[in-house]
């Protein structure tokens, strides 16, 4: 109980002891989400001086998006790596991995940028090709960090049950939202097309289906109101390593009638709601739908899926107050 609140202390300094800490427990990824913090603000100001449009946005709102993705992340698993005891090798060849993968794919993403061209899925020259093998591959090695960092908490006696229960399953669900992203490289039906015709294809892969990307999207993150979007599972996804153990702060804090137990069963069911719900969106987007435009089946799903969590709930709370 009192990692979670003094971890994540309210108060006005705790930004800065928190910086300070993050420093000594891993310096590599606290410089990392530090120059990404720095990279956001001079994206924030390329956005506005260079008129520049890339696939339907601002040339410089991609990379400033990424920069704040990757300095949540980074900061976030400084974090999580601090309840592992022990494993000091294991803890450093998983922040190493995440610092020097997600550095990489940050400088390709600007350097294409900066070269008036896309980062993802780009094959128009073998120069740009290389560059999105070398962020494939990158990603790649920053999940299986992700995978060392669940094993590691997997096996980690943690302090109170649901926080490791949260800290567990955020990590999980993370990787798999993580891994959701690799459906966007596979080729479109219109790009195979192409591809088994003998002709080289300049776009393999797409953030939509069912739809060309940079066409009509949600303001800032740009996903698709006219068609399905992968990056929607995957933004999920990956911010359950925030919300959950948030969540986890938030029973500890405010729910101090409830038992150890019962706030256990509360983050399971939590985990279960969460993970669904980045399932359906993620079927969803397969299915070419856009976030903004349901159907029945989407909207079934999302209904069991809030009845079955609203009658679990009941029963945890029901068992507490035996």
């Amino acid at each position: 109980m009192s990692v979670i609140n003094s971890t994540l202390s309210p108060e006005p300094n705790g930004i800065l002891r928190y910086l300070r800490e993050a420093w000594r427990a891993n310096a590599p990824l606290t410089l990392l989400g530090m120059a990404m913090l720095v990279s956001l603000a001079l994206t924030i100001i390329g956005t506005f001086v260079d008129p520049r449009i890339i696939t339907g946005q601002p040339a410089w709102l991609k990379p400033a998006k990424f920069a704040i993705s990757i300095a949540i992340y980074s900061f976030t698993f400084v974090w999580l790596l601090g309840f592992v005891q022990g494993r000091p090798r294991l803890k450093a060849v998983a922040a190493w991995l995440t610092t020097i993968t997600l550095a990489i794919e940050f400088i390709v993403i600007a350097l294409q940028t900066a070269r008036g061209t896309t980062s993802h899925f780009n094959f128009s020259t073998a120069f740009d090709g290389t560059m999105f093998t070398i962020m494939a591959v990158a990603i790649v090695l920053t999940w299986v960090a992700g995978l060392l960092l669940a094993g590691m908490l997997s096996f980690q006696k943690l302090p109170d049950r649901a926080l490791a229960v949260a800290l567990r399953m955020s990590v999980v669900i993370g990787l798999i939202g993580m891994a959701m992203a690799f459906a966007m490289p596979q080729p479109t039906p219109e790009q195979l097309n192409v591809l088994t015709s003998g002709q080289p294809s300049p776009t393999i892969g797409a953030h939509s289906v069912g739809v060309a990307d940079g066409g009509p999207g949600l303001p800032i993150v740009g996903w698709s109101t006219v068609g399905g979007d992968y990056r929607v599972a995957h933004f999920l996804g990956l911010h359950a390593m925030q919300v959950l153990p948030l969540l986890a702060f938030a029973l500890a804090r405010f729910g101090r009638g409830l038992s150890a137990i019962t706030r256990s069963r509360l983050l399971w069911i939590a985990s279960f709601l969460y993970g669904g719900i980045v399932f359906i969106t993620f079927w969803q987007a397969a299915r070419g739908q856009s976030l903004i435009a349901l159907d029945i089946q989407t909207l079934t799903a999302f209904g069991a899926l809030t009845a079955v969590s609203i009658v679990a709930v009941g029963i945890a709370m029901s068992q507490q107050s035996r």
